[in-house]
């Protein structure tokens, strides 16, 4: 078995997992970042979903890296496309021109970019990134342990001294040694496999006070549906029926309790009201599915009939909330995916035939893979520390802090985010919780466990609730908590201190505040009028 050492390591490349590789690596860490798949990125890349993103975000509200990003993929289609006129010349260029975000791009842009953002540490010889590779255990010290340095015996507890890996291609195992893990991963999977506490699916109101958390005991099984994404593109000359889905039927006739119809259906629900609606899947304005989540509009290049308008189908009726899909065995997760991806397809199958729309289908290539599906699905809520402090939705609804444009500070901040508590249905037959919330902080204490000592959250599974997930789990958020958890491991490796040490001294988080400051990354909102979303 090949070990390696490094100062950091992070299991998964994804949103959170490259923000922290990049703030980590600033600071002179040797990072090895593992990757499930070919593309690094995770939701801005191989799960294939535009950006989610607050009012502001063109003029603050995001760390300095994050807009680097943004303003990269603006720079890389004015140098790669041959944009129209109009589209050369637009600051705020909006490539698909969907309406979900100020900057739909192609999948492929945001791996380039993601790509020449780390490649000058990977030249360093800072960072090692291991594509199609995945943890597979972890190796802890307890407190009856005892480590030996040349200096003096160590008692060390609670700590993560090595991670097995496996290439998921031709299953080679690698073993890293670190002084501290990262868990980047889009499911949590390192808090199971290292022995951390964590939470899985909704609190109770007697655990959180949360005035939307479930009134009886707490329901694991209430998790947020996934969805399996996929590129589809309007042909006007294409005619081809895509082959009847092998679940077709069971999909076509499935009506959940809380759904006003099939599914499969013209009408869903509105998430705010929770009262049915419809909003047609192709129209003469804005105001429709195809235009939701459009990455390549024609207009947008300088020779229109080349391009073939493509949308992401990231929509209610292919949302998979049927069945749980974390704590499960990997045969259950791999066949509950499947269904994920049966219903995506069953999906297409049912605008061509029922709806009439030959001139749609897949857009091979537009993800990176031949059948136009995303490399793996859109998890929106994952397992989730127990952290040393806990973000409740009283400390971020507009409900709960009436009378202010913003949410109240936490003192140990580390970054910003803004978006509407935005839960989807879950497993357990719950419906749509879509609340308006208050741009708000990312306090340091929830990204610090309970307990292990250098393990830390680098995206959606820090110490927020089932309710709080909500709004904490979008990009920019995602990209903030990543570069935090990246900026944290390494002032505590440099200074040889846990997170715990940290987090509860006041000079320690103003020097790591301080570090985060001096990198662009805002601890508070300016002081200028919000408002709440």
């Amino acid at each position: 078995m090949l070990i390696r050492h490094c100062d950091v390591l992070i299991v998964g490349g994804g949103t959170g997992g490259c923000a922290a590789a990049i703030a980590a690596c600033r600071e002179g860490m040797t990072v090895v970042m593992t990757e499930e798949t070919r593309w690094i990125g995770g939701q801005l890349t191989s799960q294939a979903v535009p950006p989610d993103e607050h009012p502001w975000i063109e003029a603050f509200g995001c760390t300095a890296s994050y807009r680097d990003f943004r303003t990269r993929v603006r720079r890389y289609y004015r140098e790669h496309f041959r944009l129209s006129a109009a589209a050369l010349g637009d600051p705020e260029l909006n490539p698909g021109t969907g309406w979900v975000s100020k900057l739909c791009h192609m999948p492929e842009v945001g791996v380039a970019v993601l790509t020449d953002m780390l490649a000058p540490f990977v030249e360093a010889g800072l960072l090692t990134v291991l594509h199609q590779t995945a943890a597979c255990g972890a190796n802890v010290l307890t407190e009856t342990d005892v480590l030996s340095s040349a200096e003096r015996p160590i008692v060390a507890t609670n700590v993560i001294t090595a991670v097995p890996l496996i290439n998921l291609i031709h299953g080679e195992l690698t073993e890293v040694r670190a002084k501290f893990v990262l868990d980047a991963t889009e499911m949590g999977e390192m808090l199971p496999l290292c022995g951390a506490e964590y939470r899985v699916g909704a609190e109770s109101r007697a655990q959180t006070g949360e005035p939307n958390a479930v009134s009886g005991e707490p329901e694991p099984e209430n998790i947020q549906g996934l969805t399996w994404v996929f590129a589809m593109q309007f042909d006007p000359e294409g005619e081809d029926i895509i082959p009847k889905p092998a679940m077709y039927d069971f999909w076509k006739a499935y009506q959940p309790t809380l759904w006003p119809g099939p599914l499969l259906g013209r009408v869903d629900l509105n998430p705010i009201t929770n009262q049915p609606r419809e909003i047609p899947l192709m129209s003469g304005d804005w105001l429709n599915f195809f235009r939701y989540r459009q990455i390549a509009a024609p207009s947008t290049f300088q020779d229109p009939a080349q391009t073939l308008p493509i949308t992401i189908v990231n929509w209610p009726m292919n949302d998979y909330f049927t069945k749980p899909t974390l704590d499960l065995s990997q045969a259950a997760l791999s066949a509950r995916l499947s269904e994920a991806k049966n219903l995506s397809r069953s999906l297409l199958y049912w605008m061509q035939t029922e709806l009439g729309y030959r001139s749609l289908n897949f857009a091979p290539g537009a993800t990176g893979t031949a059948d136009g599906f995303a490399m793996t699905p859109y998890i929106r809520e994952s397992r989730r520390i127990e952290a040393m402090f806990t973000i409740c939705e009283q400390h971020v609804s507009a409900d709960a802090n009436p009378g202010t444009d913003r949410a109240p500070s936490f003192p140990d901040s580390v970054g910003v985010g803004a978006y509407r508590i935005d839960l989807h249905p879950s497993s357990n037959g719950k419906s749509y919780i879509d609340t308006s919330s208050l741009p708000f902080e990312i306090p340091l204490k929830a990204l610090v466990p309970v307990r292990m000592q250098n393990l830390l959250p680098a995206c959606k599974n820090l110490g927020v609730t089932h309710i709080t997930n909500g709004c904490y789990r979008l990009h920019p958020v995602e990209w903030n908590i990543g570069e935090a958890a990246g900026a944290l491991a390494a002032y505590c490796v440099k200074n040889e201190l846990t997170s715990q040490a940290v987090a509860i001294s006041a000079e320690h988080t103003q020097r790591v505040q301080s570090a985060l400051a001096g990198r662009g990354v805002e601890l508070q909102w300016p002081d200028v009028q919000l408002k709440p979303l």
